[in-house]
């Protein structure tokens, strides 16, 4: 079977493959961030004027899933509560306005991604391709900078001057081919994310993504250097969330079979009947874990106490609006980092903590009823699994400009209308007069 070749020809597919594709030019340069926060608001604004100048072009409004409705209204929370928390903390209003342009770079991303996914006329085929793409380019700058590591050159290069234009911190316009773990002394790679973990997290979103490409040689490539970007960062959460992955990526195809819901209850009767040696079996693994790397444990923990205590005694509604950094002990680390809830709870209150909980809830529930004959949604679910998973280790707002495509997928595993398009195998826009779409997926 020769090579499948896709060319975007809407402008909203343009936008998000060259966004993809040239990841690891803009990390060049330091863009990267940049980048991952401009690309949403242009895509949802280029559909916005589609709609303007072409009505039948887009979805109507009755036409968008209610869970969509709830996760537009619950960020909108987020910034509500981000006002409420100024005012009562009397930050001024320079903070406030630089705090509420951090929404628009990051929670605000959340649904606006989803958005375009539901809405937006983009072909699924060409976000797991461009994912594809970057994981095979993870793994030859994988290669160069173990030969950096190796011969021992400097991994860190520069910080980009696009840092000027502001953002959560020089990390996230860092360039470099390679850091040393401070425990180990050992080369660690954070690829084009701002550390090491955030790797962890990507590399477990492109092994779902790229494990569904059609075309043998490229699902090769992107899962090969999904595995490669997991090893290589050595975070401990993505390992355990990537070798999760694997199980049910294997059983993906096989989950109408009767057989495996045999199995299923036979593995549950077998986990209810050893059920305590089982367990006691995983908190030992989880313990070994955690101390694979017990300094890191230790901040870890420190951070969620100092989040959990401040927010009890502080401001437990609407939290205290910006983030603040820790004492010497967690080395003045940012209060709430490493958790997304105990971040929330200390700088948007019980508010911006239940605005997170009620659409992430509400969508996993949506996609466990749709499994059963839905493979985007049995791939939307995974995706959750892992955003789910690394909201108790990382804040997940802050990573949204690298995880973006996942957040797309959702989005059209939320649409029953767009679901189901997707599943048969009409194409995925529909023709129109004199003209043939050149994004459909096409066999040679």
């Amino acid at each position: 079977m020769a090579t499948r070749t896709y060319y975007p020809s809407s402008t909203e597919e343009k936008l998000i493959w060259f966004s993809l594709v040239w990841t690891y030019a803009y990390f060049a340069i330091g863009a990267t961030y940049v980048v991952g926060c401009v690309v949403g608001w242009l895509v949802i604004m280029v559909a916005a004027l589609r709609l303007y100048v072409d009505t039948s072009s887009q979805p109507k409004l009755s036409s968008v899933p209610i869970i969509l409705w709830v996760w537009i209204v619950a960020m909108l929370v987020m910034l509500i509560a981000l006002w409420v928390a100024h005012d009562l903390q009397d930050l001024g209003m320079c903070k406030t306005i630089k705090s509420s342009i951090g929404w628009a770079k990051g929670w605000a991303l959340l649904a606006l991604f989803l958005t375009i996914g539901a809405l937006c006329d983009i072909n699924p085929r060409m976000i797991i391709r461009a994912c594809c793409k970057v994981s095979f380019y993870s793994l030859i700058f994988f290669l160069i900078g173990y030969l950096f590591s190796f011969s021992g050159m400097v991994g860190d290069l520069f910080v980009s001057p696009l840092e000027a234009i502001g953002g959560p911190g020089a990390d996230f316009f860092k360039v470099s081919f390679y850091s040393i773990n401070p425990e180990t002394h050992a080369p660690r790679w954070r690829f084009f994310g701002p550390w090491a973990p955030s790797a962890g997290l990507l590399s477990c979103v492109y092994l779902v993504l790229c494990s569904q490409e059609e075309n043998r040689t490229w699902r090769i490539w992107g899962i090969t250097g999904a595995v490669v970007m997991c090893l290589a960062c050595q975070s401990r959460v993505g390992m355990v969330v990537f070798m999760a992955l694997i199980p049910m990526l294997v059983l993906d195809r096989h989950i109408a079979n009767p057989k495996l819901w045999v199995l299923g209850i036979l593995t549950i009767v077998a986990v209810l009947l050893l059920g305590q040696p089982i367990i006691e079996g995983i908190l030992h693994s989880y313990e070994e874990i955690k101390q694979s790397r017990p300094k890191s444990t230790q901040v870890r923990a420190a951070l969620e106490a100092i989040a959990l205590q401040r927010w009890q005694s502080e401001a437990p509604i609407w939290g205290h609006g910006i983030v603040e950094n820790g004492p010497k002990m967690v080395e003045f680390m940012p209060i709430g980092s490493h958790h997304s809830w105990y971040g929330l709870l200390f700088v948007k209150g019980i508010v911006g903590f239940i605005a997170l909980l009620i659409p992430m809830v509400m969508t996993a529930f949506y996609l466990l009823t749709q499994i059963h004959n839905s493979r985007i949604a049995r791939i939307a679910l995974m995706l959750l699994i892992i955003l789910t998973c690394y909201s108790f280790t990382e804040n997940l707002e802050i990573l949204t400009y690298l995880f973006w495509p996942a957040l797309i997928i959702i989005g059209m595993a939320l649409n029953p209308l767009k679901r189901k398009l997707l599943e048969s195998n009409a194409p995925v826009r529909p023709k129109r007069a004199n003209h043939v779409s050149r994004t459909e997926y096409v066999k040679v």
